[in-house]
């Protein structure tokens, strides 16, 4: 709460214990007194980055003020959400992925809303199909390579998963552990979809292999990408491969200090060696401006908030009349295969596949 609602409040407080205060009447409502401006609180994560420009014309339109409540990483905001849901802390929650989804349905959080504008949002992304949560933008997490380490070194650089356990990539790759960060967790995701938990070879047999063939695994993706991948961290780290994303080679374009004809950075997105994350918004439970609420939905999901997307959260707007900044267009390239687990497969098994994992790589 700011110090100015505070301050409202108790002047507020203090007028009603002296008793009523008689209206005078100059300031009797007319017909030409502005509407009073509401309040939208939207609930989010810390990555959540929008324009100005943007958020001002909402507010304009819809004679609003949006609070934006950061409240951590998504598992945070989410069991925040889950926590307070008798009373809850915002209308709107925005940053529920589908690794998490199946959590926030089945603690029944979210009211159904059917925007007009899902006419404009491709049904593979669509995975509720009670409208509870609505695809905002999505993003693959994939493996990046930096491609002059690969050019000096006269090494062809890993076209799928399975090079990373050759002996020429020996020592090469760092990745981030599923249990403490999300494109590690998204990334463990796609060998379980991409191996499988049966048959001959597991991705449990294939993290074994990565473990004997010198995997780096660190907490988080800001260490990975700026500590240890060779680009990332100006040549300070050691390995050329990392678990990124992949919008990350145009981010790097887009950020560069000096103008990119091509990419120094590539993303592996071979059949099932991406995992694909969606993120979604969904109308709290006893929001207190519901009509509002749905606004802000349907303001999220057009074109003027979707186009913003790219280059402030750097993940893909999920209206496909949304157009990309050239720089996306130009250098980004999104999987066509990504790999498929269910989200409520991994509702199920996330726990054990973590611990599994930790088992196998790092014990």
């Amino acid at each position: 709460m700011k110090p100015v609602t505070v301050f409202a409040l108790i002047g507020l407080l203090a007028l009603a214990a002296c008793g009523p205060v008689p209206a005078s009447p100059t300031e009797a409502p007319t017909a030409t007194t502005p509407p009073e401006t509401r309040t939208l609180r939207v609930m989010t994560h810390d990555s959540f980055d929008i324009s100005e420009e943007v958020l001002a014309a909402f507010e304009a339109q819809h004679n609003a003020t949006v609070e934006i409540l950061q409240a951590g990483d998504a598992g945070v905001v989410l069991n925040q959400a889950i926590l307070s849901r008798d009373n809850p802390l915002a209308d709107v929650l925005y940053g529920v992925d589908n690794t998490l989804l199946s959590r926030a349905l089945e603690a029944d959080i979210f009211d159904p809303y059917t925007s007009p504008l899902l006419a404009e949002i491709p049904d593979h992304l669509e995975l509720d199909p009670q409208h509870r949560a609505l695809p905002v933008d999505y993003g693959d997490v994939c493996l990046n390579y930096d491609k002059a380490w690969f050019a000096e070194q006269d090494l062809t650089p890993p076209a799928n998963l399975e090079d990373l356990v050759k002996p020429e990539y020996r020592g090469l790759t760092v990745v981030e552990n599923p249990a403490t960060s999300s494109p590690g967790l998204a990334f463990m995701l796609a060998t379980i979809g991409h191996f499988g938990e049966t048959g001959a070879y597991t991705w449990l047999d294939y993290w074994a292999d990565l473990r004997d063939n010198g995997v780096l695994v660190t907490e988080g993706w800001e260490d990975a990408y700026w500590g240890q991948f060779t680009y990332g961290s100006g040549g300070e780290g050691d390995r050329p491969i990392v678990v990124s994303y992949a919008s990350s080679p145009p981010v790097e374009v887009y950020f560069a200090e000096e103008p990119f004809e091509e990419a120094p950075t590539a993303a592996v997105v071979g059949d099932s060696s991406c995992f694909r994350q969606i993120e979604f918004v969904g109308i709290l439970k006893g929001a207190q401006n519901r009509d509002l609420a749905e606004a802000w939905v349907d303001f999220m999901l057009g074109t003027t908030f979707q186009e913003d997307i790219p280059l402030h959260m750097f993940m893909f707007p999920a209206n496909q009349n949304a157009a990309l900044p050239e720089v996306f267009a130009k250098f980004a390239v999104i999987p066509e295969h990504p790999a498929e687990v269910s989200y409520d497969a991994i509702e199920a098994n996330r726990e054990a596949w973590v611990e599994a994992w930790t088992e196998v790589v790092l014990r």
